[in-house]
């Protein structure tokens, strides 16, 4: 044996580094959902940051189902409704029996309400992983959103149940009724889960979670119990979506059977995988760009969910991994300083990716607005739908992009492989 035990002190140096590091990640976090509205002040940044921050706090609870645990769920969104109408009909009870409850203690409710939701059901759910896990989960969520239209009652049917934020006691003077202490309300919220949800992988909770994914014979054999990890992590995940949940009922006042839906379970699906599983601030990039996109694509095109759906495409089949995956890949070439040599390749492959890109979106579009004859812009040149200059236009992007981008993106991973080496050389790549 040639390893030589490491000095103590500097294990603890590593170790306080360590914890400085953690620490200050946490606190420029902070420092940024502070400052954010301070420097993007309109209501419409106001409110797609709150949305993100929603988005976030869901995508984490999500991420601890698939990415910690290895279950795929395709009825997220259940826990996330339940507790956004728990949310709102403990406002309205709050408001109108007088109850010295402030707002920012109703997420709470929302997350009680999303576990207990998931304590009912969880055991039987989470007997088997895998394929059975998913059908049984896409059932219960259908159940669920179509007993929504049923039990006018609880949900309120089609309209669903409204409420008043500001109707509650004031705190320290906020109302909650300007966006921007709505806000920051969520924000505060984003912040704590997203500090819970990380400690909980650093648990040892967290740690078999990990090991039940991976190998669940073997977390048998040692003396754990994986339908037990299973549910205690669904459990988890259904009482930080309900905090997302009830958020979401803050928010826009109101609770329905959209919040529900396989759409809602379908856009956290996407967020999770798309941002990356494999690593914990993963599902907050894919929130981000998710809640981004949606909000931008609404706007611009009909078709925009064909727009999620080939990105999820593209991303299962290039960068499985997510966008995470592909920023942590690079990080051993930082180290090494040999990113460098690998950029200008990355430079010259994004111009026919680029004409690509902008093929399939002048292709989906021109087949989109063909019917109502509605005019292209795209990058300030307006394309009509029935001309045949704007077909044959598309044509040539996606052919001529297509071929080019193939031998461009050969040589990025050859100036990829050349950097890699001189990276291992170094020492910073097995």
């Amino acid at each position: 044996m040639t390893n030589a035990a490491t000095p103590a002190p500097a294990v603890a140096k590593e170790e306080s580094s360590g914890a400085l590091t953690f620490y200050g990640v946490w606190l420029l976090a902070a420092i940024a959902l502070v400052v954010l509205p301070l420097i993007f002040s309109s209501g419409g940044s106001l409110t797609s940051f709150s949305l993100i921050g929603i988005a976030i706090i869901f995508a984490l609870s999500y991420n601890i189902l698939l990415g910690q645990t290895g279950l795929l769920s395709f009825g997220h969104a259940v826990q996330y409704g339940l507790g956004g109408f728990l949310a709102v009909h403990a406002m309205n009870a709050v408001a109108s029996h007088n109850w010295p409850i402030p707002l920012p203690v109703i997420p709470l409710i929302g997350g009680i309400g999303g576990m207990a939701f998931a304590l009912v059901v969880g055991w039987v759910m989470t007997k088997r992983a895998g394929t059975v896990f998913a059908m049984i989960s896409l059932g219960i969520g259908e159940l669920v959103a179509s007993s929504s239209l049923i039990l006018r009652s609880v949900f309120g049917g089609e309209s669903g149940i409204t409420t008043d934020r500001t109707a509650l006691a004031p705190m320290f003077g906020w109302t909650f009724g300007p966006q921007i202490q709505v806000y920051y309300l969520i924000a505060f919220w984003v912040l704590i889960s997203a500090i819970a949800m990380y400690a909980l992988t650093r648990t040892p909770l967290g740690r078999i979670c990990n090991a039940v994914r991976d190998n669940p014979e073997r977390v048998q054999f040692i003396g754990y119990d994986p339908h037990v990890v299973r549910y205690l992590a669904y459990m988890f995940a259904g009482f930080f979506a309900g905090i997302a949940g009830g958020l979401a009922a803050i928010n826009f006042e109101i609770a329905n059977s959209a919040y529900l839906g396989a759409t809602q379970s379908g856009l956290v699906l996407f967020a999770a995988f798309i941002g990356g599983t494999a690593y914990f601030f993963g599902p907050i990039l894919g929130a981000i760009l998710v809640t981004y996109l949606q909000l931008g694509l609404t706007n611009v095109t009909s078709v925009w969910q064909l727009y999620f759906g080939i990105i999820f495409i593209v991303i299962v089949m290039f960068a499985p991994g997510g966008i995470a995956g592909i920023l942590m890949k690079h990080r051993p070439l930082i180290r090494a300083g040999t990113l460098g040599t690998v950029i200008p390749s990355y430079l010259v492959a994004a111009i026919p990716t680029l004409a690509l890109v902008l093929g399939i979106i002048l292709s989906i579009e021109t087949v989109a607005r063909f019917a109502s004859g509605d005019a292209i812009n795209l990058l300030g040149i307006a394309f009509v739908p029935t001309a045949p200059t704007t077909w044959a236009a598309a044509a040539v992007l996606v052919v001529g992009g297509f071929l080019v981008a193939r031998i461009t993106w050969r040589r990025v991973a050859e100036a990829w492989d050349r950097a890699a080496t001189v990276a291992r050389d170094r020492g910073y790549l097995a």
